[in-house]
């Protein structure tokens, strides 16, 4: 399977992850904190074999920074959070930055 394959799947399970950690209320719905757990493991299960391809920075900087846009899009419409424009402006930097990091690797 394509490195960028497991990163994007690494995503998801690390986005996932974060969205049933919110639900399990600090633990407090251990379901919820269980599988947050389980997606958190077969996260980084997935993000080694994409580490052996691209270079570790890379693929950090675009699953940290895909991650963040994504969950706070999340938060946003699942948990009616709110943010003002100059987070939205930043998390923009972090989304151009992952992009042009992505855009610089070969594939």
């Amino acid at each position: 399977m394509n490195a960028w394959v497991f990163l994007g799947i690494a995503i998801v399970l690390e986005v996932t992850g974060t969205f049933l950690l919110k639900l399990s209320n600090g633990f407090e719905k251990w379901q919820w904190g269980v599988l947050s757990i389980l997606c958190y493991s077969a996260c980084f299960w997935m993000l080694a074999p994409a580490m052996k391809v691209i270079p570790v920075g890379i693929v950090y900087a675009i699953w940290s920074g895909v991650g963040i846009v994504a969950i706070s899009i999340i938060g946003i419409f699942a948990f009616d959070e709110r943010l003002s424009a100059l987070q939205f402006a930043f998390i923009g930097m972090i989304l151009i930055g992952a992009v042009g990091l992505n855009l610089t690797v070969q594939h």
